[in-house]
Parts: structure tokens; sequence; C-alpha cells
């Protein structure tokens, strides 16, 4: 296996999961190294740090291999010499928080597969693309209907929410993709001017990586 100097997180400048992370990362000053995923149709899980579900992101350390955003962060909690107050989802026992929580996560896998769909040259009239869209519509307009609430609803000592930073990271995406238009969402739009003004956000912008072929 690869010497580890410091952690690596496996994934896109262009994808809202790893976006996820490296906002997390930033916050706790954990510093990391990016390897880019050139080739998402690629099915060879050594593309994927050996992540059998060939999917981004992951997190390479001197102590193992973490697959997926939410485990990420977590480590990233472990390693950091912050001491921050972070609201997990496991802490989220309203239902309006605990939703609001597996809307957001729901809508930036339903983005991905329409985004891959669209990619493949699927049919945007199929069942399954219309269903998709439709639910992708009904979670964001639930969302804004009661981000305002949700977000006033977290603990007022909290540093850091993984549910805010999915949120950002999802209403961010949706424009940067031009999957949906994101104005029809004007309260999701005022948590994300207000949340981007954190130096995490600002030093994450969505790009697309050039370069590997």
């Amino acid at each position: 296996m690869e010497k580890i100097a410091k952690p690596r997180i496996v994934g896109r400048s262009s994808s809202h999961f790893t976006r996820v992370t490296r906002i997390f990362a930033s916050e706790l000053a954990v510093e990391y190294e990016l390897g880019v995923v050139y080739d998402l149709s690629s099915l060879s899980t050594e593309d994927y740090a050996g992540n059998p579900a060939l999917k981004v992101p992951i997190l390479q350390t001197a102590d193992g291999v973490w697959f997926g955003a939410l485990n990420i962060c977590r480590e990233l909690v472990r390693v950091s010499k912050r001491e921050l107050c972070v609201v997990w989802p496991e802490a989220l026992l309203q239902p309006l928080l605990a939703n609001a929580q597996e809307l957001a996560v729901h809508a930036m896998a339903t983005e991905v597969a329409l985004i891959m769909s669209a990619a493949d040259g699927a049919e945007a009239t199929s069942s399954a693309q219309i269903k998709a869209r439709a639910s992708l519509v009904n979670a964001m307009t639930w969302l804004d209907g009661h981000v305002g609430k949700a977000v006033a609803a977290l603990p007022t000592e909290r540093d850091l929410s993984y549910l805010e930073v999915a949120l950002y990271c999802l209403v961010t995406h949706l424009e940067f993709r031009n999957v949906l238009p994101t104005a029809d969402y004007p309260e999701l739009l005022a948590f994300c001017e207000r949340f981007g003004e954190r130096v995490s956000a600002r030093d994450t912008l969505y790009r697309f990586d050039v370069g590997g072929g």
C-alpha cells in the first residue's frame, strides 16, 4: 500500500459530495491533498482508491481508507486539532430536521443520477428520468419551504452541522450543473448566501478538473 504522508481526499472539484468533505476539512484546519478521479465511467476500483462501489469521495490516511462523505467527515473531526461542536445526522431527532437531512442527501444522489443518465444519452422523456426529476423537484420544494425553520431548530452552540453543509453543496451544485433553476428556491438561496460567507465555502468553489486524460 502506498504510504500516505497526509490525508488525501479522492474525488472531484465538481462533485458536491466531495465538496462536503472539503468544507469540513477547511473548517477543521485539516491539511489534505486532492486526488482527482477524472473518469467517472471507469469500472476499476483502483481509480476510486479501492472503493468497490465505484463512487467518490474517498479518504486515504496513514491508518486506512474511508468510503463516503459522512464517514470522511467523521474521520476529519477525529484527526483535527480543532474542537468544534458538530451536529451529526443522528442528533436530528425532530421530524423536521431528520426529514431535511434525508431529503438533502436524497436530492444530492438523485441529481448525480440525472447527470450521469444525461451524459449517457438517456432520454429525458423516459419514465425513470421523469420520476427522478419529479422526485428532485419535490424534495427541493419541500426543503425551500422548511429550510428556515430547520436551521433555526439546530443547536445554537454548533460550529458546523452536516445538514447545513449538505444543503449548501446541493443548492450551489444544482446551479453549477444547471440541473434545476435555483431561482425557484428563494429561501434556499438566502441560506446559501449566508453560508457562502464562510472561508471554507469560498475556498472550495466548484470547477471542472483539467488534465489526466
